[in-house]
Protein backbone atom coordinates (compact mmCIF):
# COMPACT_ATOMS: atom_id res chain seq x y z
CA UNK A 1 0.00 0.00 0.00
CA UNK A 2 1.41 3.44 -1.13
CA UNK A 3 0.26 6.12 1.34
CA UNK A 4 0.58 10.01 1.61
CA UNK A 5 3.82 11.89 3.22
CA UNK A 6 1.28 14.52 3.92
CA UNK A 7 -0.36 11.74 7.19
CA UNK A 8 3.60 10.55 7.92
CA UNK A 9 3.65 12.41 11.54
CA UNK A 10 3.80 11.94 15.31
CA UNK A 11 1.16 8.84 16.41
CA UNK A 12 2.34 9.84 20.34
CA UNK A 13 1.89 13.14 22.61
CA UNK A 14 5.18 14.07 23.72
CA UNK A 15 6.73 16.51 26.43
CA UNK A 16 8.86 18.82 24.47
CA UNK A 17 7.74 17.56 21.07
CA UNK A 18 9.04 19.78 18.34
CA UNK A 19 5.79 19.71 16.00
CA UNK A 20 5.29 23.76 16.37
CA UNK A 21 8.88 24.50 16.28
CA UNK A 22 9.46 22.70 12.84
CA UNK A 23 9.14 26.02 10.47
CA UNK A 24 12.10 27.66 13.11
CA UNK A 25 14.17 24.17 13.37
CA UNK A 26 13.78 24.00 9.31
CA UNK A 27 15.55 27.05 8.92
CA UNK A 28 18.38 25.03 10.72
CA UNK A 29 18.62 21.91 8.56
CA UNK A 30 21.46 21.30 6.04
CA UNK A 31 20.62 21.70 2.67
CA UNK A 32 21.79 18.93 1.93
CA UNK A 33 23.19 15.61 4.02
CA UNK A 34 24.12 12.31 3.90
CA UNK A 35 22.65 10.04 6.78
CA UNK A 36 20.29 11.41 9.47
CA UNK A 37 21.07 10.46 12.70
CA UNK A 38 18.60 11.45 15.74
CA UNK A 39 19.70 10.06 19.19
CA UNK A 40 16.71 11.73 21.21
CA UNK A 41 13.86 10.07 18.90
CA UNK A 42 10.76 10.80 21.51
CA UNK A 43 7.80 11.23 18.79
CA UNK A 44 9.79 11.83 15.94
CA UNK A 45 8.44 15.40 15.19
CA UNK A 46 11.56 16.26 13.05
CA UNK A 47 12.30 12.83 11.80
CA UNK A 48 9.09 12.53 10.53
CA UNK A 49 8.83 16.22 9.08
CA UNK A 50 12.16 15.40 6.79
CA UNK A 51 11.61 11.88 5.97
CA UNK A 52 15.33 11.25 5.27
CA UNK A 53 16.10 8.45 2.46
CA UNK A 54 18.77 7.50 5.18
CA UNK A 55 18.05 7.35 9.05
CA UNK A 56 19.60 6.37 11.72
CA UNK A 57 17.34 7.04 14.89
CA UNK A 58 17.46 6.18 18.45
CA UNK A 59 16.06 6.59 21.95
CA UNK A 60 16.91 5.09 25.47
CA UNK A 61 13.48 4.50 26.16
CA UNK A 62 13.42 0.76 25.31
CA UNK A 63 8.94 0.50 24.89
CA UNK A 64 9.09 3.69 22.56
CA UNK A 65 11.80 2.00 20.34
CA UNK A 66 9.58 -1.32 20.76
CA UNK A 67 6.89 0.79 19.37
CA UNK A 68 8.18 1.84 16.13
CA UNK A 69 9.55 -1.61 15.89
CA UNK A 70 6.10 -2.96 15.76
CA UNK A 71 4.67 -0.13 13.55
CA UNK A 72 7.04 -1.31 10.61
CA UNK A 73 6.60 -4.73 10.92
CA UNK A 74 2.76 -5.25 12.61
CA UNK A 75 0.86 -2.13 11.28
CA UNK A 76 -2.34 -3.97 10.88
CA UNK A 77 -2.19 -6.35 14.54
CA UNK A 78 -1.52 -3.38 16.01
CA UNK A 79 -4.08 -1.45 14.70
CA UNK A 80 -6.56 -4.18 15.80
CA UNK A 81 -5.76 -4.34 19.26
CA UNK A 82 -5.99 -0.65 19.24
CA UNK A 83 -9.32 -0.56 18.47
CA UNK A 84 -10.04 -3.13 21.20
CA UNK A 85 -8.67 -0.70 23.41
CA UNK A 86 -10.73 2.16 22.10
CA UNK A 87 -14.23 0.12 22.17
CA UNK A 88 -13.17 -0.73 26.03
CA UNK A 89 -11.44 2.74 27.16
CA UNK A 90 -12.66 3.64 30.68
CA UNK A 91 -11.37 4.79 34.07
CA UNK A 92 -11.36 1.63 35.09
CA UNK A 93 -9.96 -0.56 32.22
CA UNK A 94 -7.24 2.54 31.51
CA UNK A 95 -5.66 1.59 35.31
CA UNK A 96 -5.76 -1.62 34.28
CA UNK A 97 -3.80 -1.75 31.28
CA UNK A 98 -1.76 0.77 33.37
CA UNK A 99 -1.19 -1.89 35.75
CA UNK A 100 0.02 -4.41 33.71
CA UNK A 101 3.38 -3.48 33.81
CA UNK A 102 3.89 -3.77 38.12
CA UNK A 103 4.90 -7.51 37.12
CA UNK A 104 7.50 -7.09 35.33
CA UNK A 105 7.51 -11.25 34.93
CA UNK A 106 4.06 -11.06 33.00
CA UNK A 107 4.54 -8.01 31.48
CA UNK A 108 8.13 -8.95 29.99
CA UNK A 109 6.22 -12.19 28.16
CA UNK A 110 3.79 -9.82 26.63
CA UNK A 111 3.63 -10.08 23.05
CA UNK A 112 5.60 -6.71 21.81
CA UNK A 113 2.52 -5.63 19.57
CA UNK A 114 0.67 -5.45 22.72
CA UNK A 115 3.19 -3.21 24.53
CA UNK A 116 3.24 -1.10 22.01
CA UNK A 117 -0.74 -0.87 21.85
CA UNK A 118 -0.49 -0.44 25.75
CA UNK A 119 2.00 2.67 25.17
CA UNK A 120 0.12 3.96 22.09
CA UNK A 121 -3.23 3.62 24.48
CA UNK A 122 -1.76 5.00 27.54
CA UNK A 123 -0.27 8.12 25.73
CA UNK A 124 -3.55 9.05 24.84
CA UNK A 125 -5.55 8.85 27.40
CA UNK A 126 -3.51 9.55 30.04
CA UNK A 127 -3.18 13.26 31.81
CA UNK A 128 -2.17 15.70 29.42
CA UNK A 129 -0.67 13.63 27.31
CA UNK A 130 2.58 12.68 30.03
CA UNK A 131 4.31 10.01 29.55
CA UNK A 132 5.99 9.28 32.82
CA UNK A 133 7.68 6.51 34.68
CA UNK A 134 8.80 6.02 38.70
CA UNK A 135 11.92 5.01 40.06
CA UNK A 136 11.04 2.03 38.57
CA UNK A 137 10.26 2.31 35.38
CA UNK A 138 6.22 2.18 35.62
CA UNK A 139 3.77 4.07 33.58
CA UNK A 140 1.89 6.14 36.82
CA UNK A 141 0.12 9.16 34.88
CA UNK A 142 -2.99 9.35 36.12
CA UNK A 143 -6.03 9.10 33.90
CA UNK A 144 -6.52 11.85 31.37
CA UNK A 145 -10.61 12.03 31.12
CA UNK A 146 -11.31 13.01 27.73
CA UNK A 147 -14.51 12.86 26.69
CA UNK A 148 -13.36 11.50 22.71
CA UNK A 149 -9.40 10.44 22.93
CA UNK A 150 -8.46 9.90 19.51
CA UNK A 151 -6.72 6.34 20.37
CA UNK A 152 -6.09 4.45 16.93
CA UNK A 153 -5.20 6.56 14.35
CA UNK A 154 -4.80 4.40 11.36
CA UNK A 155 -3.72 6.01 8.81
CA UNK A 156 -1.09 7.72 10.39
CA UNK A 157 0.25 4.38 11.47
CA UNK A 158 0.05 2.82 7.91
CA UNK A 159 1.73 5.98 6.62
CA UNK A 160 4.42 5.65 9.14
CA UNK A 161 4.80 2.21 8.60
CA UNK A 162 5.19 2.43 4.95
CA UNK A 163 7.88 5.45 5.25
CA UNK A 164 9.68 3.21 7.13
CA UNK A 165 9.65 0.12 5.57
CA UNK A 166 10.59 1.95 1.78
CA UNK A 167 13.49 4.16 3.40
CA UNK A 168 17.43 2.75 4.92
CA UNK A 169 15.93 3.82 8.13
CA UNK A 170 17.71 1.88 11.69
CA UNK A 171 15.82 1.92 14.79
CA UNK A 172 18.29 1.83 17.70
CA UNK A 173 17.72 1.82 21.54
CA UNK A 174 20.86 2.54 23.00
CA UNK A 175 23.18 5.36 25.22
CA UNK A 176 22.94 8.50 23.00
CA UNK A 177 26.99 8.67 22.56
CA UNK A 178 27.05 5.10 20.94
CA UNK A 179 23.83 6.11 19.00
CA UNK A 180 26.32 8.69 16.84
CA UNK A 181 29.42 6.50 16.97
CA UNK A 182 29.55 5.71 13.49
CA UNK A 183 28.85 9.27 11.96
CA UNK A 184 30.73 10.32 9.46
CA UNK A 185 31.55 14.10 7.98
CA UNK A 186 28.45 14.61 5.68
CA UNK A 187 26.49 13.44 8.11
CA UNK A 188 23.81 15.18 9.80
CA UNK A 189 22.72 14.81 13.89
CA UNK A 190 19.84 16.56 15.53
CA UNK A 191 20.21 16.48 19.48
CA UNK A 192 16.80 16.99 21.46
CA UNK A 193 17.36 16.08 24.69
CA UNK A 194 15.54 16.10 27.73
CA UNK A 195 15.86 19.60 28.60
CA UNK A 196 17.35 21.18 31.46
CA UNK A 197 15.27 22.69 34.23
CA UNK A 198 17.64 24.25 36.85
CA UNK A 199 14.69 24.39 39.40
CA UNK A 200 13.15 20.80 38.12
CA UNK A 201 9.90 21.89 37.42
CA UNK A 202 10.12 20.99 33.69
CA UNK A 203 9.40 17.33 33.40
CA UNK A 204 12.31 14.89 32.27
CA UNK A 205 11.57 11.46 34.03
CA UNK A 206 10.80 9.88 30.59
CA UNK A 207 13.21 7.41 31.81
CA UNK A 208 13.88 6.02 34.96
CA UNK A 209 17.78 6.84 35.42
CA UNK A 210 16.66 10.95 34.37
CA UNK A 211 18.92 13.19 32.53
CA UNK A 212 20.63 15.47 34.74
CA UNK A 213 23.38 18.01 34.28
CA UNK A 214 26.05 15.80 34.52
CA UNK A 215 24.39 14.06 31.01
CA UNK A 216 23.77 17.39 29.62
CA UNK A 217 27.73 18.06 30.32
CA UNK A 218 28.59 14.49 28.67
CA UNK A 219 25.94 15.46 25.55
CA UNK A 220 27.82 18.68 25.32
CA UNK A 221 31.12 17.14 24.95
CA UNK A 222 29.53 14.84 22.35
CA UNK A 223 28.32 17.54 20.41
CA UNK A 224 31.95 19.17 20.48
CA UNK A 225 33.64 15.84 19.33
CA UNK A 226 31.60 15.83 16.21
CA UNK A 227 31.89 19.30 15.70
CA UNK A 228 35.76 18.83 15.76
CA UNK A 229 35.03 15.89 13.25
CA UNK A 230 33.15 18.06 10.76
CA UNK A 231 30.05 17.01 11.66
CA UNK A 232 27.21 19.51 11.67
CA UNK A 233 25.11 19.17 14.36
CA UNK A 234 21.47 21.18 15.65
CA UNK A 235 21.18 20.98 19.29
CA UNK A 236 17.58 21.77 20.79
CA UNK A 237 17.29 22.53 24.95
CA UNK A 238 16.13 24.99 27.25
CA UNK A 239 17.29 28.38 27.18
CA UNK A 240 18.93 29.01 30.64
CA UNK A 241 21.80 30.32 31.74
CA UNK A 242 23.44 26.70 32.31
CA UNK A 243 23.12 25.93 28.53
CA UNK A 244 24.09 29.06 26.83
CA UNK A 245 27.68 28.56 29.20
CA UNK A 246 27.55 24.85 28.24
CA UNK A 247 27.61 25.98 24.01
CA UNK A 248 29.28 29.33 24.30
CA UNK A 249 31.25 28.56 21.53
CA UNK A 250 28.59 27.80 18.96
CA UNK A 251 25.50 29.28 17.46
CA UNK A 252 22.77 30.05 20.06
CA UNK A 253 19.20 30.94 18.51
CA UNK A 254 16.38 31.75 20.92
CA UNK A 255 13.08 30.46 19.79
CA UNK A 256 10.05 30.65 21.46
CA UNK A 257 7.19 27.94 21.97
CA UNK A 258 4.06 27.05 23.40
CA UNK A 259 4.39 23.80 26.04
CA UNK A 260 1.07 22.24 27.27
CA UNK A 261 2.90 19.12 28.43
CA UNK A 262 4.73 19.80 31.81
CA UNK A 263 4.14 18.42 35.37
CA UNK A 264 3.88 21.62 36.96
CA UNK A 265 0.90 23.71 35.67
CA UNK A 266 3.43 26.95 35.81
CA UNK A 267 5.77 25.31 33.34
CA UNK A 268 3.05 25.19 30.69
CA UNK A 269 2.66 28.47 28.08
CA UNK A 270 5.27 30.15 26.33
CA UNK A 271 8.44 29.28 27.07
CA UNK A 272 11.78 30.50 25.34
CA UNK A 273 14.14 27.74 24.18
CA UNK A 274 17.80 27.53 21.78
CA UNK A 275 18.79 26.25 18.85
CA UNK A 276 22.60 25.34 18.95
CA UNK A 277 24.63 25.14 15.74
CA UNK A 278 27.57 24.24 15.15
CA UNK A 279 28.22 25.49 11.33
Amino acid sequence: MICSEALVKPFLKWAGGKRQLLPEIREHIPETFNSYYEPFLGAGAVFLDLLPTKAIVNDFNEQLMLTYRVIRDSVDELIRILDIHKARNSRDYFYEIRALDRNKHVFDLLPDVDKAARLIYLNKTCFNGLYRVNSRGEFNAPYGRYKNPTICEAEVLRAVSHYLNSHEVQLLCKDFADAVADVSKGDFVYFDPPYFSSDNTNFTSYQAEGFDASEQERLRDVFAELSDRGVKCLLSNSDTEFIRELYSGFDIRTVSAIRAINADANGRGRVNEVLVRNW
